[in-house]
């Protein structure tokens, strides 16, 4: 039997990851902040070109907005654990990700969190962005981290590339725990994962009232999905 989650499921987890972002706190007034950390293992290389060039339509969407500062981090092979430079470009961020090439290995998403907690005590964070299609951690440690990044009100928003079980819980609850929001995608709803990707980039750059007039105004499907977050009794 099927692990992969019905087209019910789906708009379901995609109305509360909607709902999560709607409902966090409005980011301070300057150029958002995102770091966008991506599995970079064998199993994702046929979608690592896509996962890229998704970044790069974030910024498209935050024009205007106060702008947006993007970090892309990764990991692969053995232990191999890269972060790249602040991008304000897109174009700059598209041609480093471009370069990446997927490599066999373990998932590292300990050490994402941990990059993530460094940084943002550097200089604040807006969000947390993670592609992933597994867990080979311990699912306690990767908890304790969420939890200590909820405790500074930096959320988590991961994306679960495929169906695998043990990957959905774990995601599922360390976006509770960082305050953030899971959602699963596949071939069929990669659509959908572009239009929530720049759900939350807009939030970083411009606020939940950015958000709200994106939702409104933005495409068909995200009419409905405004109209299903009642976003027009939602106040600021």
């Amino acid at each position: 039997m099927s692990d992969k989650p019905s087209p019910p499921q789906l708009r379901h987890q995609i109305d509360q990851f909607l709902q999560a972002v709607d409902n966090l706190p409005a980011p301070r007034k300057e150029r958002g902040r995102i770091m966008f950390a991506m599995d970079a293992t064998a199993s994702r290389q046929p979608t690592w070109d896509h996962a890229c060039q998704l970044q790069s339509d974030m910024f498209a969407h935050t024009r205007g907005l106060g702008g947006l500062s993007m970090q892309l981090c990764f990991y692969r092979g053995y232990y191999e654990f890269r972060v790249s430079p602040w991008y304000d470009d897109p174009d700059e961020l598209l041609r480093a990700g471009q370069t990446v090439r997927c490599r066999g290995g373990h998932t590292q998403i300990g050490r994402v969190l941990r990059h993530a907690l460094e940084e943002h005590q550097r200089q604040p964070l807006q969000a947390v962005i993670f592609i992933g299609d597994c867990i080979e951690e311990s699912l306690d440690d990767l908890c304790h981290q969420a939890g200590k990044l909820g405790l500074l009100d930096l959320p988590l928003f991961l994306f679960q590339e495929g169906n695998d079980a043990t990957a959905s819980q774990g995601f599922a609850d360390m976006a509770r725990l960082s305050g953030g929001a899971h959602c699963a995608f596949d071939d069929h709803s990669a659509s959908q994962l572009s239009e929530l990707l720049n759900a939350v980039a807009v939030y970083a750059s411009g606020g939940r009232e950015a958000l709200r007039e994106l939702l409104q105004q933005g495409s068909p499907s995200l009419k409905t999905l405004a109209r299903q977050l009642r976003l027009e009794v939602h106040k600021p």
